[in-house]
């Protein structure tokens, strides 16, 4: 392995372990008080912040119910289906796709969650340190976010303050839904530049932040 591919692997160990904590449903406060993990570890290490050791991955996987091979992005991809070639699947229902490296800051990835056959129910809801810009490029998904919910189809987007709890869930059984994400330490977020007047017929990205309510 050559230090290119070791540092591809450690830039997307947060969004794996990330991904993994939030399968399983807990925070970063759940997780702590299980490991003896301190939660603004745990939070800096899902950010890239800093670099877990040998000991907590250990620990992390042992928590979370995946190998060592699925976090570094080198378990053997399953032998038939239309995703074989998903870096990461958490079982079923969701697969993570890192876009780039990062150190610290903001990252991006992309998410892919399954077709469905019945009507979902509401997500299970976390909530952790950090901000999160969403956007679906495929299909209808369904954030619930606090006391609200939001169904999001292909070019909406929202924002939230990640403290909120939230979830998502494919909103329909028409086919899987495909969305990026980019996430970032408190206080960090994406900057929005758009052109003062926009041309008849373009059509702007619907956005929905904590606390405003998109359309159903």
């Amino acid at each position: 392995m050559t230090s290119d591919d070791v540092a591809d692997a450690l830039a997307a160990m947060g969004p794996r372990l990330r991904a993994a904590r939030e399968q399983r449903g807990v925070t970063l406060t759940g997780v702590g008080c299980a490991t003896g993990i301190s939660p603004s570890t745990l939070s800096r290490i899902e950010t890239g912040r800093r670099k877990p050791t040998l000991e907590v991955l250990l620990q992390l996987s042992k928590e979370y119910g995946v190998s060592l091979d699925e976090l570094a992005g080198t378990a053997p991809a399953p032998a038939a289906g239309p995703r074989a070639t998903a870096p990461l699947s958490f079982g079923d229902d969701k697969a993570v796709l890192p876009l780039a490296r990062y150190v610290g800051g903001l990252h991006a990835h992309k998410h892919v969650l399954p077709a469905l056959e019945e009507p979902p129910a509401r997500p299970r809801q976390v909530s952790h340190e950090g901000y999160e810009w969403l956007c679906v490029l495929y299909g209808r998904l369904r954030l619930a976010l606090g006391d609200q919910d939001l169904v999001l189809a292909a070019g909406d987007v929202a924002e939230f303050d990640t403290r909120t709890p939230h979830g998502v869930v494919n909103a329909g059984s028409g086919g899987p839904v495909e969305y990026l994400i980019m996430f970032g330490p408190q206080g960090e977020r994406p900057r929005l530049r758009t052109p003062q007047a926009v041309g008849r017929g373009n059509r702007q990205p619907h956005r929905a932040r904590a606390g405003r309510e998109a359309h159903p």
